[in-house]
């Protein structure tokens, strides 16, 4: 995998860190534009009370903000866990170019693992998705979170 990817995600993971330290399930999220961070988050679902606050709905809504525009074309997208499907068809709409993911989730994963929502054809859209980048450090925080919680 090329350094810049590993950068990318590495700021995804730094920040799962600031979920995890908010009690926050650690998921992370940036996005590059231009070679540029436009966006960044992590979960809030507990912060806010609000089931749709994932990492990357919040991040998509800030890139689509600081872009002024609501399709986000030739962005990429880093996330430390396989999106869900509420968040691959954010991803979709979105028209993120391509998404880069850690840990891949057999309980919820739309993007590989249980479906593929932003490779289907029958879409007006598709994004490349590339899985596995990182996943032994994203599945860690994930792994650390859940001891703890139990």
């Amino acid at each position: 995998m090329e350094n810049i990817h590993l950068k990318w995600m590495m700021q995804a993971l730094f920040e799962a860190e600031i979920a995890f330290k908010k009690n926050e399930v650690p998921i992370g999220c940036v996005i590059v534009y231009n070679n540029k961070i436009i966006a960044k988050a992590h979960n809030l679902v507990e912060t806010l009370k609000d089931p749709t606050a994932h990492a990357e709905i919040l991040c998509i809504t800030s890139a689509a903000e600081y872009l002024g525009k609501k399709y986000l074309n030739e962005s990429d997208m880093y996330v430390t866990v396989e999106p869900c499907p509420m968040c691959a068809g954010a991803i979709m709409l979105a028209r993120i170019s391509n998404l880069y993911f850690g840990a891949f989730d057999s309980k919820y994963g739309a993007c590989g693992s249980i479906i593929n929502i932003p490779e289907k054809k029958e879409f007006n859209h598709n994004c490349n998705v590339y899985g596995g980048i990182m996943d032994k450090e994203a599945s860690d925080i994930l792994k650390r979170y859940f001891i703890e919680k139990r």
